[in-house]
């Protein structure tokens, strides 16, 4: 009986490593850093701000605050990352991505005592400055 038991166990345990190789390349790993140009709204015109690291396309809002990030789901379809700035709000984001140079960012949480959600559209044009 505690043989069955094992291999019930292992058999388990193969089956979601087996799933997750299959669902392909997470999708923050598609974003390269660089000079992303962010779209708000068509009206408007659109800012650039330059990424270091892809999760920072999740807290567009807050983004020159210092801000700790948790990744809730990271695969091959979407990523969902929440993230809190001491003092300056909290936010949560999921991250789309359209090409590895087209990213769609819907977010919401709360800056300057505010609450906030919309939808972003960004672009990578280019290397940073100075890189």
């Amino acid at each position: 009986m505690g043989a069955k038991l094992i291999l019930i166990m292992a058999a388990g345990a193969v089956l979601p490593l087996g799933l997750a190789a299959a669902s392909g390349p997470s999708v923050l790993s598609q974003i390269a850093p660089g000079l992303w140009e962010i779209s708000r709204a068509k009206d408007a015109p659109p800012t650039q701000l330059c990424v270091a690291e892809p999760p920072l396309l999740a807290q567009v809002e807050h983004r020159s605050a210092k801000c700790s990030r948790t990744v809730l789901r990271n695969d091959s379809a979407s990523a969902v990352i929440e993230y809190s700035c001491p003092g300056e709000g909290f936010g949560h984001s999921k991250i789309r991505v359209i090409t590895p140079r087209l990213v769609r960012v819907e977010t919401q949480g709360i800056a300057d005592y505010a609450p906030f959600a919309y939808t972003i559209h960004a672009k990578r044009v280019g290397n940073c400055p100075g890189h």
